[in-house]
C-alpha cells in the first residue's frame, strides 16, 4: 500500500501531501497549471492526493492552486521597476515565507522568476524542504556568481533548453534536460476565418502579430514603437497583438489606452491566444522572451525588439555575455532573427526588417528552413527523462513525486504511460 509522506512538519501521515509551487510571469505561470494538471493525474493513477499551495495567477488557481500570492502582483522587471515596487514585493515575499513556515510542505518547484525564487529557496532549504527548479535563470549569460545559490539550495535544476543541462552539470548541480514544454504542444488547430470572426479581423487580408511582452513595463516601453512601425507599414496589414492571460483588467485597459494613442486609425485588435496569432500570422514583431521561442516553434518569421531603462541596459552590457539576445539564436547558435535591442529598436529599423519578411522569396523562405531546426533541437530526441515519460511537464511531475518520496518510481512510471 501507498501512503502519503509524514511531511517536513510532523503532519498526520495519512494526510495528502503538500507541494508548494510558484510562478512569477506568464510562461511560468501557465508551465505551473499544467504541472498541477500533471500531479493530480499520476497521483490519480495511484489513489492519491495532494494539496498545492504558493504563488500563481489564475490559470493555476483554476486547476486547484491554493494562491497565497498572485503572481500578476509579483512580476516587474527592470532596476527602476523593481524599485518602485519594492514594498508590494517584500509584503508578497513575507506572505510565501510565513506560509512556507506554517505549512511546511513535503517539496516545492519554483519556476523561473530566480529574483525571488533564490530567497524563496534559502528559506525552504533551512526548513529541509526539497526544492526543485524548473526552468532555469540564465546564469549561463549573466549573473554567474548566483551558482553558488544554486549549488546550496536547489536538489534538483531542471531545464528545458539543451546547453544548460552541461552549465550546471560542469558545476556539481544535479541537472537534467527535460525538454521544452512548447516543443511538445501540437499546432493550433483553430482555422483562420474561424480566429477572423472571434477576434474581428478581415481574413483576406495579411496579418501581422505585434507581441510587446507579457509584464505591463514591457508593454508600455515597447508597443507604442512597434504601433509606430505598424503605421509604416501600409492599411494592407491587419495587426494583432496578444495580451498575457496574468494581465489583470487595468493592465489590459492600459493596453487598450495605448492602442488607441498609438494605432489610431490602424486595424488593431487584441487577443487572448498568442500561439494561434503567431501561427496565422505572416510575420511578426517579438518582443524578447519566451514569446520568441513560441515564435520559432510554430515557424513564423519575425524580428526580436526589446528596450529597457537606460540604467539597466548600461549595467546589463557590463554583466552579460552572450553573442545573442534572442533565444531562438541562442539555440541557433546564429544570427538566424534579426535583433533590434534598445537604440536600434525603431519603427523604421522594424519597418525595414519586416518587410522582408513578409514576401515570398528568399529571406522568408531561408528564415523558416532554419526556424524547423528549433524544434528539433528542444524535442524530446534530446531530452533523457526520468521514467521515459513522454512530456516535459509529465516528467517534471514524475521527478516531483520521486523527491516527495510518496510515490515509487515504478508507480510513477506507471501513472504516466501514454
Amino acid at each position: 500500500m501507498i501512503v502519503a509522506s509524514a511531511g517536513r512538519g510532523g503532519a498526520d501521515p495519512f494526510m495528502p501531501p503538500t507541494i508548494f509551487i510558484s510562478a512569477g510571469e506568464a510562461s511560468g505561470e501557465h508551465y505551473g497549471a499544467l504541472l498541477i494538471g500533471a500531479l493530480k493525474r499520476q497521483l490519480a493513477g495511484t489513489g492519491q492526493t495532494a494539496e498545492f499551495f504558493g504563488m500563481g495567477g489564475d490559470r493555476m488557481a483554476g486547476v486547484g492552486l491554493e494562491r497565497v500570492v498572485r503572481s500578476e502582483d509579483m512580476a516587474v522587471m527592470g532596476i527602476t521597476e523593481v524599485i518602485r515596487y519594492l514594498p508590494r514585493i517584500y509584503r508578497g515575499f513575507r506572505s510565501l515565507k510565513q506560509a512556507i513556515r506554517d505549512r511546511r510542505p513535503d517539496v516545492a518547484v519554483l519556476i523561473d522568476f530566480p529574483d525571488m525564487h533564490f530567497k524563496l529557496a534559502e528559506q525552504l532549504e533551512r526548513l529541509g524542504v526539497p526544492v526543485i527548479f524548473f526552468v532555469s535563470p540564465q546564469l549561463w549569460a549573466w549573473k554567474k556568481h548566483r551558482i553558488k545559490l544554486v549549488q546550496k539550495y536547489v536538489r534538483k535544476m531542471l531545464v528545458i533548453f539543451p546547453f544548460e543541462e552541461a552549465f550546471y552539470r560542469e558545476r556539481g548541480v544535479a541537472a537534467e534536460f527535460v525538454g521544452h514544454p512548447l516543443a511538445e504542444l501540437p499546432l493550433p488547430t483553430i482555422s483562420r476565418e474561424q480566429f477572423a470572426a472571434e477576434n474581428g479581423l478581415d481574413p483576406e487580408k495579411s496579418w501581422i502579430g505585434l507581441l510587446p511582452g507579457s509584464r505591463p513595463k514591457e508593454i508600455r516601453d515597447n508597443l507604442p514603437e512597434m504601433l509606430l512601425a505598424a503605421r509604416g507599414m501600409g492599411d494592407r496589414h491587419e495587426f494583432v497583438v496578444p495580451l498575457a492571460a496574468t494581465l489583470n483588467a487595468v493592465q489590459r485597459d492600459e493596453a487598450r489606452r495605448l492602442v488607441e494613442i498609438h494605432g489610431s486609425g490602424l486595424a488593431v485588435r487584441l487577443v487572448g491566444d498568442a500561439r494561434a496569432a503567431l501561427f496565422h500570422a505572416r510575420a511578426s514583431v517579438v518582443a524578447s522572451g519566451t514569446a520568441t521561442v513560441e515564435a520559432a516553434l510554430i515557424g513564423n518569421p519575425f524580428v526580436v525588439v526589446y528596450r529597457v531603462s537606460a540604467l539597466t541596459y548600461a549595467i546589463a552590457r557590463r554583466l552579460v555575455n552572450v553573442p545573442h539576445v534572442a533565444m531562438a539564436n541562442l539555440i541557433a547558435g546564429k544570427r538566424l532573427v534579426p535583433e533590434l535591442i534598445q537604440n536600434d529598436f525603431t519603427a523604421s529599423n522594424i519597418v525595414e526588417q519586416i518587410q522582408l519578411l513578409l514576401p515570398d522569396g528568399a529571406a522568408r523562405e531561408s528564415m523558416m528552413k532554419e526556424l524547423g531546426t528549433i524544434r528539433d533541437r528542444l524535442g524530446l530526441s534530446h531530452a533523457q527523462g526520468c521514467c521515459g515519460t513522454p512530456d516535459a511537464i509529465e516528467r517534471v511531475a514524475a521527478i516531483t513525486l520521486e523527491e516527495l518520496g510518496s510515490v515509487s518510481p515504478a508507480a510513477v512510471e506507471l501513472a504516466v504511460q501514454p
